[in-house]
């Protein structure tokens, strides 16, 4: 989810709205050329995050607060077996199809059944996907008929089956939209909210909390926002019925939000109360160290808040449907045993589902995978963020050695990123100004632990997202507004995927980045021992600077070295050093040995001499190797 709210107030929130359990122990940090040996098998993942509204559209005008039927709209059928082979070939094991739940938006689909939305309480045209307003069903806007949308997106699910993918899809247990209506719930299932008891601020059963005699009122717009762009519409008219108000998404509980909280949402109370205390059974400390059908089994029999249920229907749902796993938004703002009894349910189901949450506080990584049973958390705050300030030369490469160092007890749980739809753009000014600044990044997100890796729709072309779009803002794509991605379009080549409409640049970028990931999916070293290179470099070796990071990879079946160098002005010329324990490790005795260049292609020779390695190097700018013994 784009965060508008301010990090003190997001701290707040999650202060009286979580259930950590027992404080972490932190890593020490390790001593140099540490061995990091994870108890791992299988392949790598790779994770292809798609805007799915975007991805398909062709429509070139790009009018700022466009309707759909000036900027069009990408659909389901866009994804055609020549775009799922495209997708596959980067060697990606799983897409997460974003913006996929019906969500609020500015659209007429009343002959179909659907409500008119509120454009006072939706932020953009199109509308933020984490605002969904029907949980059964999906975004109208992605059928090519809107009556037979349901269907439509099953056949999707089954053609990305066919293309040996996975289909994840976004849960938002946080929040729900302020016009939350389903059209499509199941016989049986009452609606969120249906039963709330609406005088009182907060009850165990209740969905929302609310603001007792108090109506709503839409926000205090800021001198430079106008709803829908200042478009003159009948729905506009600063005013949204709703009494009693309900807390906002981001945990404002006040009846008029402000214009930076989440006000186009409500949030889903689980069971605690306004002072912070919990309604539910708690879950013991030593269920950290428990697999999920111990957690499973824990929750049998008890009594839980009507919010769990309801969110426990909806994936069950979904998996029904031959959904493989969801994305979970803001998964820190919601109590961890809630997601130790959902993620249990959802195991129980399907005991290979991958379930992956947005946490950003690193104290409580470690409470919402073991106690919460996620298998994967975004790694923004410690990884991601170091990566970012060596992209923009503000920041070490040691520090990238120290981070992974002290996550090595998570480090498979921890995906990789370097873009998604929150984060700005590689290409974008605001962040480097130039996507291949992204190519060494990239190489070491993607090859330093066991973890997955999420390569998002357009980076591997260097989108830059060089506009505003209306409530959607320059640097980061869109997730408001009727839009289309110039670069993206480029390799889509109206539906051939062959990218002969990209600059010789950008082709080349983009086979980087197949080449890369299409390894990485197949490198059994990648899910093996990790020793870093870079500290004996660094002591030893003086045209080895902290604009390089070297570090090898290894099981018994393959041996890497893994070299990039972030320099973008000037070339690297040294001699790496290999210390003598790795040599003896990989059994090399004194002598000369072959080494291949995985992603260039290229000869390279590996020197021992008295039980030392060594291999001469020469990195371009922005340069990077894998080496195989």
């Amino acid at each position: 989810m784009r965060k508008t709210a301010t990090i003190l107030m997001l701290s707040v929130a999650s202060s009286l709205l979580l259930s950590c359990g027992q404080a972490p122990q932190q890593s020490t940090p390790a001593d140099e050329e540490r061995t990091v040996t994870p108890t791992t098998t299988g392949s790598k993942v790779v994770v292809y995050q798609v805007f799915t509204r975007l991805f398909g559209n062709k429509n070139t005008t790009n009018a700022p607060w466009g309707t759909l039927q000036q900027n069009g709209v990408g659909k389901f059928a866009d994804f055609t077996p020549e775009a799922l082979n495209a997708i596959k070939a980067m060697g990606v094991s799983h897409i997460w199809y974003t913006g996929v739940p019906h969500h609020v938006l500015v659209q007429d689909y009343t002959a179909f059944g659907i409500s008119n939305d509120d454009p006072d309480v939706i932020k953009g045209r199109a509308g933020s996907p984490y605002a969904v307003k029907d949980y059964y069903n999906v975004n109208p806007d992605l059928a090519l008929d809107p009556a037979n949308r349901l269907a439509e997106f099953e056949q999707l699910i089954a053609r990305t089956h066919q293309h040996d993918m996975k289909v994840l899809i976004d849960i938002v247990p946080n929040h729900v939209a302020r016009a939350y209506q389903s059209m499509s719930t199941p016989d049986g299932v009452a609606d969120f909210g249906a039963n709330d008891d609406t005088s009182v601020a907060y009850a165990r059963d209740n969905n929302f909390y609310y603001v007792p005699d108090q109506a709503f009122s839409v926000p205090q717009w800021p001198a430079d926002y106008k709803v829908l762009g200042g478009e003159a519409h009948p729905a506009v008219d600063g005013k949204f019925n709703e009494v009693p108000a309900k807390w906002t998404g981001n945990g404002s509980r006040a009846a008029q939000p402000a214009f930076d909280d989440w006000y186009e949402t409500v949030k889903i109370n689980y069971g605690v109360k306004p002072d912070g205390s919990f309604d539910f059974t708690q879950l013991p400390a030593q269920y950290a160290s428990k697999d999920w059908p111990a957690h499973y089994a824990f929750w049998q029999g008890k009594t839980v808040p009507d919010s769990w249920l309801k969110f426990r229907d909806i994936t069950q749902y979904w998996l029904a449907k031959g959904v493989d796993g969801f994305r979970y938004d803001m998964a820190e703002m919601v109590p961890v045993e809630f997601w130790s009894y959902l993620n249990s349910h959802i195991k129980q189901t399907n005991p290979d589902a991958f379930l992956l949450a947005e946490v950003y506080q690193p104290h409580l990584y470690r409470d919402y995978i073991r106690l919460g049973k996620m298998d994967y958390l975004y790694d923004k705050v410690e990884f991601y963020d170091s990566l970012k300030r060596v992209m923009q030369g503000k920041g070490p490469t040691s520090a990238l050695v120290e981070t992974q160092q002290r996550m090595a007890d998570i480090e498979h749980h921890m995906l990789h990123f370097l873009e998604n739809h929150d984060e700005q753009r590689i290409a974008s000014p605001e962040f480097a100004g130039d996507a291949r600044k992204g190519m060494p990044a990239m190489v070491v997100s993607a090859t330093i632990s066991t973890s997955p890796t999420m390569l998002y729709f357009g980076q591997h072309v260097g989108e830059p997202a060089a506009t505003d779009a209306g409530f959607g803002k320059a640097s980061r794509t869109t997730i408001f507004d009727y839009w289309g991605e110039p670069q993206h379009q480029a390799w889509m080549n109206d539906g051939k995927f062959d990218g002969a409409a990209l600059s010789a640049e950008a082709l080349a970028l983009h086979n980087f980045y197949q080449t890369l990931l299409s390894f990485t999916a197949s490198a059994p070293a990648l899910m093996g021992d990790y020793v870093e290179l870079h500290s004996s470099n660094l002591a030893n070796n003086t045209a080895y600077s902290e604009q390089q990071l070297a570090f090898a990879r290894y099981n018994n079946e393959q041996r890497l070295v893994i070299v990039s160098n972030f320099n973008a002005q000037q070339s690297s010329q040294f001699d790496l050093h290999i210390p003598a324990t790795l040599m003896t490790n990989w059994q090399l005795a004194d002598g000369q040995y072959p080494l291949h260049d995985k992603l260039n292609d290229a000869a390279y020779t590996l020197q021992v001499t008295d039980g030392v390695g060594k291999v001469a190097l020469q990195l371009a700018p922005l340069a990077s190797v894998i080496l195989e013994l």
